[in-house]
């Protein structure tokens, strides 16, 4: 009888143990939640989770710009197939911006289709400004040149049927 309350009282610890963990593990990832946005376009409603973690002055930037509604209306000026959809040239000349450039901060996240990274003018790693690009497919030779700050995480399936000159009819932060 001994043997069988010692064994009970064993598992009841190590069952004990197997949860707390993850209960922490929980309220931990609960509290540090990074901030999603919506970009509804033509296709449909593609939300964005934002890295504010690997890319915090970017984020906060596009936060910005996202809040001032400076995107409501702009033009995917750049759209290739299998390659990126880009937007956020208020001109749709692809050489625009909102005219505040924002510092490189790359990172070690690599590109994948629904990547969302910050285009930039030539080979000035710190030009970027309002222009960001989304990965439409798997693109490693742009991984650790640009910075990705954030990931489609609802409507990436949407990607393919952005078209050249679609307007993002509004981008705003999720509640």
């Amino acid at each position: 009888m001994k043997q069988l309350y010692v064994f009970l009282s064993l598992l009841f610890f190590v069952n004990c143990q197997a949860k707390t963990p993850s209960k922490i593990a929980d309220k931990v990832f609960a509290s540090q939640t990074d901030p999603v946005a919506i970009l509804n376009t033509n296709a449909g409603s593609i939300y964005i989770e934002f890295y504010s973690n690997k890319a915090p002055k970017t984020v906060e930037r596009i936060t910005q710009l996202i809040k001032s509604d400076f995107y409501n209306g702009v033009q995917f000026h750049r759209v290739i197939p299998n390659f990126v959809a880009q937007a956020g040239d208020p001109t749709g000349t692809g050489v625009g911006g909102s005219g505040k450039k924002i510092n490189a901060e790359f990172n070690d996240l690599i590109h994948t289709k629904g990547t969302v990274a910050m285009a930039r003018l030539g080979h000035d790693e710190n030009s970027a400004d309002s222009q960001f690009y989304i990965a439409l497919s798997t693109l490693p030779h742009l991984d650790g040149k640009y910075t990705i700050f954030g990931k489609v995480i609802e409507g990436i399936d949407l990607l393919d049927k952005v078209k050249k000159g679609d307007k993002i009819i509004s981008f705003k932060m999720k509640d």
